[in-house]
């Protein structure tokens, strides 16, 4: 018989991506009390979708965000995934910010692994799966790296990587490239597609860019004052070599017309 040690690492499971979350807000009205800023907004997300949201400042984009997630409950009205009501956060919707909230003193992979341990996946296979993720998102090597080393876009990474390893249903994403550069910004918006391939996700993200709306989006609902401005399917999403065809051409007009002057 044997007496040597058992050392073998536990390979990440291999789990089929669940199927995308359906999200639905049903005659909401939105805010805090006494400070109402969407009212009767009626609007769903529909399994394996990205939803892009456009508005302009203070319209609600974020309280939309954030309602959806089950942080901030809605006032009248009913927010509801897959017919249950959304009564408080859940694994299974990750939220990414515009600011990458990574804890300082915990590297990039202890970074990724955090919400794994929360849920108590083993060492190994949270290790494993934090590891995975970096490499997907293009940070193989910089595991160790604490936040401050990192460059803006690649922190951003790290948030990425942090909120899909745990295989979430549904991701939701408040500006999350707005502070990066032209160029850092195009190449996370080109990162976040080929990294939702294959996981089932539907994708609700809020922006002020319309360009990256277009890009992005397979509908876009448009937020005005109060309330929902209407929603546009996207001829040809995620289709850089689309942006100056006839159709994205009049639907990015008829956006710029509908949010006002001041939208660009």
């Amino acid at each position: 018989m044997s007496t040597d040690t058992d050392t073998t690492v536990t390979a990440p499971r291999t789990e089929q991506p669940a199927p995308g979350a359906r999200l639905s807000v049903t005659g909401a009205e939105l805010g805090r009390p006494g400070a109402v800023v969407l009212r009767g907004l009626d609007l769903e997300a529909a399994p394996g979708e990205i939803l892009t949201v456009v508005g302009p400042s203070g319209c609600g984009k974020s309280t939309l965000l954030r309602t959806l997630a089950g942080l901030l409950p809605a006032l009248a009205g009913q927010v509801v995934q897959d017919g249950r009501p959304v009564t408080g956060p859940g694994a299974d919707r990750a939220l990414v910010f515009q600011e990458d909230a990574l804890l300082p003193w915990r590297t990039a992979r202890a970074n990724v692994e955090l919400p794994l341990a929360i849920r108590g996946l083993g060492r190994a296979e949270r290790r494993a799966r934090a590891e995975q993720w970096l490499e997907r998102v293009g940070l193989a090597g910089l595991e160790r790296q604490l936040p401050h080393r990192l460059s803006g876009g690649q922190r951003q990474r790290v948030q990425l990587a942090r909120a899909l390893a745990g295989q979430p249903r549904a991701v939701l994403m408040d500006e999350p490239f707005g502070a990066l550069d032209a160029q850092t910004r195009a190449s996370m918006q080109q990162l976040l597609v080929e990294v939702l391939q294959g996981t089932g996700a539907t994708v609700v993200f809020v922006t002020h860019d319309v360009d990256e709306a277009l890009f992005l989006g397979d509908r876009v609902a448009l937020l005005g004052a109060g309330g929902l401005a209407g929603v546009r399917p996207v001829p040809s999403p995620r289709d850089r070599g689309a942006r100056d065809t006839p159709a994205t051409v009049a639907l990015r007009h008829d956006i710029l017309e509908s949010l006002g002057p001041r939208a660009s």
